[in-house]
């Protein structure tokens, strides 16, 4: 179980960006974080996997704290991070990074299997550099893969829908859904209804607060109300 106790988050000048959030996200489920952009989502994503150290406040993992714990720590504790957008490392080929993010080396059919779930061709893929000749979209499905390789008991996933096509967002979703039959705790920050439609609890976060939580029966309608009538989660009218 992760908790987080209080955190705030401020920018270099002092403005304040998470403004003192309470959350506990229990071990096996699927969380979704949505809300408007701009409200915190990411950032509240990089404090929980090291990214980022909370200006106060704690972060708990199974009763232990980490607030003070580097990112790679907390991967060595199982907390995996898929970037919103995927880093690239000149001179790496796919099956580097794979190999790299699983500590071990890989046979062509687990590259299959792992890039297959991200709609890939490891004959394909397995040898491209992926700081040249891979698009963004290719990028994000690879680093995705990667963080599947990695394994973890807590994932995070910050917008993984960005640049895949309809039928890999197919798979993801599909893939979401094994890992959280296989006991994983997943984390991912989305605005795609499939992705919310799919969560355990949906978080929605704006201004840097959680404005609502619940689970996706009782939340999920109210944003779908919203959406119809161009309301946002707040209950704000938006301008066209």
């Amino acid at each position: 179980m992760l908790q987080l106790e209080q955190v705030k988050w401020d920018l270099p000048d002092g403005t304040p960006l998470i403004q003192g959030i309470d959350l506990t996200i229990p071990d096996k489920k699927m969380i979704v974080i949505t809300g408007p952009n701009g409200g915190g989502k990411t950032t509240l994503a990089k404090l929980i996997a090291g990214i980022l150290t909370p200006s106060s406040g704690k972060i708990l993992l199974d009763g232990e704290d980490i607030t003070e714990c580097s990112v790679t720590d907390r991967a060595r504790k199982g907390i995996s991070y898929a970037f919103q957008q995927p880093v690239r490392f000149k001179g790496m080929t796919v099956k580097d990074m794979m190999e790299l993010a699983g500590g071990a080396s890989m046979t062509t059919e687990m590259l299959c299997t792992l890039l297959g779930k991200v709609g890939l061709c490891a004959e394909e893929y397995a040898d491209r550099e992926i700081n040249t000749g891979l698009s963004g979209g290719e990028m994000k499905r690879i680093e995705i893969a990667s963080v599947l390789a990695h394994g973890g008991k807590f994932i995070i996933f910050d917008e993984p829908e960005a640049g895949i096509d309809l039928w890999s967002f197919t798979r993801l979703v599909d893939t979401f859904r094994e890992m959280q039959s296989d006991s994983h705790t997943l984390l991912i920050i989305s605005h795609q209804e499939r992705i919310l439609s799919i969560a355990d609890e949906i978080v929605v976060v704006a201004n840097g607060k959680i404005r609502t939580t619940g689970s996706r029966e009782e939340i999920l309608p109210t944003l779908l109300a919203d959406e119809r009538s161009a309301r946002c989660p707040l209950g704000k009218e938006e301008r066209r």
